[in-house]
């Protein structure tokens, strides 16, 4: 689950500049996360995110939804809920990522929402908290391609 408003790895990519322009980029099929999605995807493993966006979004999350198509064509199923929604749903307002519903890595973040680290942990109390939540965002979220015919274009 994705819950920021932008992230400071993204305006540090190259991409940015060109994003802030105006001007389409392409994304690269043969980068690292790419190759890594495709084949985890094709050996029947499921690579899943929800991102909550603001509205109208931010510019870090358009910058996510134009980006993310790169993602979703590597075999991810992106998902977006609006913050009001994600809020009404009571979900946690931190980004993690929940693996085989057993481990759950949570983010932790700078004001310049820089990446400080990741807790990793196995407690099953906090690991069935999120497995809730990843349900209940699930159950909401519409699909990358959906999501962005929704949202209007500043271009």
């Amino acid at each position: 689950m994705e819950t920021r408003s932008d992230y400071a790895s993204d305006r540090s990519s190259a991409n940015w500049p060109r994003f802030e322009n105006g001007e389409s980029f392409s994304f690269n099929p043969d980068s690292p996360w790419h190759v890594n999605v495709r084949a985890q995807t094709e050996a029947g493993r499921r690579f899943e995110r929800v991102r909550i966006v603001d509205e109208p979004p931010t510019d870090g999350q358009r910058f996510l939804l134009a980006t993310g198509l790169g993602n979703v064509a590597a075999g991810e199923d992106i998902r977006h809920l609006t913050r009001t929604q994600a809020q009404e749903l009571r979900l946690p307002d931190y980004d993690f990522w929940l693996f085989d519903s057993r481990i759950i890595a949570r983010f932790a973040f700078d004001e310049d929402n820089a990446t400080l680290g990741v807790y990793v942990t196995e407690d099953p109390a906090e690991v069935l908290a999120a497995c809730q939540a990843r349900d209940a965002a699930w159950h909401y979220a519409v699909r990358t391609e959906e999501f962005q015919r929704g949202v209007r274009s500043t271009v």
